[in-house]
């Protein structure tokens, strides 16, 4: 990436910092500039080390950072655009999309980007809210509309986490190591950053037609295959679902953390590939929870039928334990909650090892199965439920 050569006046511009400043930096070498030429990269990092001053930190301890190269992954900043553009009122941004201003406050919070103290917008910022007055204009339900939007902010937030934490752990971490002076570093991860981030957005709205697909038909065939005698779709409260709540955790794992937090991470990783490796097609892992995951089915049958057949691949510790329930939900942020959750949780917790236990709820749908047998335990008392839950253990028939 080569760079691009600015004024000084430019520099002030983007970086947010007075000249006699910059030129102060430049002097001393904190901001590297070659024979007095400002560049875009230059200003980016003059930013970088800006913010670092209001976290407390002293010109000698940047300058000692520059030097070591801490500082460079700062001067990628200048591929994502220029951040002193003009900047557009709350107010003007709420008359042009028709959204009420506090809407719009709302929504910039839910984003990740709450507006500053002059109650003023980036240009991006204003794009988006175009894009969301006209989602909500095609009449998409405001409730709806937000928690969309909070999965999508929360979605990318990691995914712009792993990109930076990954590129730093693999590519900036090394140079350092290897001691390459700072601008070369620099112009080095610039150039790799250039080639690389403009792959994420096809590969990104790929995995999102990908899914979109999947799940799409995922809800049809729900649709046309639902029990309508045992489930009522119409008794269903708004925002609530009737789906297979399931959580598979590893007993024994305290053993490994004990061995090294590696060891442990690379036993969690390999577990949790072999549910995503072997999940029913229909089945869904919501989240990971340290050595938990959290899946979901609208098939209570066929979930069953995976668990025990997966347990059946550990033959050692630490071997998994399976907890089951079929019940209404309330879907929130891409996630579920409400009583049936902690229910199914509750179960897993008095699963032993090996063990797939499952509610009456879901015994009821699986009566049939020719490759699950169910021995009942009897009505057991879980933590937080006044009334005891019937509970059965599935084997293999």
């Amino acid at each position: 990436m080569p760079d691009r050569q600015i004024s000084l006046s430019e520099a002030v511009r983007r970086s947010g910092v007075p000249a006699s400043t910059l030129k102060r930096w430049a002097a001393e070498k904190i901001v590297p500039v070659r024979q007095g030429r400002w560049t875009a990269a230059a200003a980016a990092q003059a930013r970088v080390v800006a913010r670092m001053r209001e976290r407390g930190y002293s010109l000698e301890d940047l300058k000692e950072a520059g030097r070591e190269g801490r500082l460079a992954f700062g001067f990628t900043e200048e591929l994502f655009g220029d951040p002193g553009e003009r900047r557009l009122s709350v107010e003007a941004v709420a008359a042009e999309t028709g959204l009420e201003p506090e809407l719009v406050e709302r929504i910039l919070v839910i984003l990740g980007t709450p507006v500053d103290r002059r109650r003023d917008v980036s240009p991006e910022d204003a794009q988006a809210l175009r894009h969301c007055s006209r989602v909500l204009g095609a009449g998409f339900p405001l409730v709806a509309f937000l928690q969309l939007v909070r999965v999508y902010a929360q979605s990318m937030r990691r995914i712009a986490d792993a990109e930076v934490r990954l590129f730093h752990l693999y590519v900036h971490e090394p140079l350092i190591r290897d001691a390459v002076p700072e601008l070369e570093m620099a112009e080095e991860m610039g150039e790799l950053a250039a080639d690389i981030l403009p792959l994420a957005t096809p590969l990104t709205e790929y995995l999102h037609q990908r899914y979109l697909r999947f799940f799409v038909e995922q809800d049809v065939v729900g649709h046309m295959e639902a029990d309508a005698g045992a489930v009522d779709t119409a008794e269903i409260e708004l925002g609530h679902v009737h789906v297979s709540l399931c959580f598979i955790d590893l007993t024994g794992f305290t053993r490994y953390t004990e061995e090294g937090d590696i060891e442990a991470l690379d036993v969690v990783e390999n577990f949790v590939a072999s549910v995503e490796a072997t999940l029913p097609r229909e089945a869904t892992i919501v989240k990971t929870i340290g050595d938990e995951v959290m899946i979901v089915s609208p098939d209570p049958l066929s979930l069953t039928e995976w668990a025990v057949d997966f347990l059946a691949r550990f033959e050692q510790r630490p071997q998994p334990r399976v907890g089951i329930h079929y019940g209404d939900a309330v879907y929130r942020d891409g996630d579920y909650f409400g009583g049936q959750v902690n229910l199914a949780h509750r179960v897993v917790n008095r699963a032993l090892a090996g063990e797939v236990l499952v509610t009456d709820a879901v015994a009821g749908s699986i009566a049939g199965s020719d490759r699950v047998e169910l021995k009942g335990i009897g009505r057991v008392s879980l933590k937080g439920f006044p009334t005891p839950t019937e509970l059965f253990v599935a084997c293999a028939a």
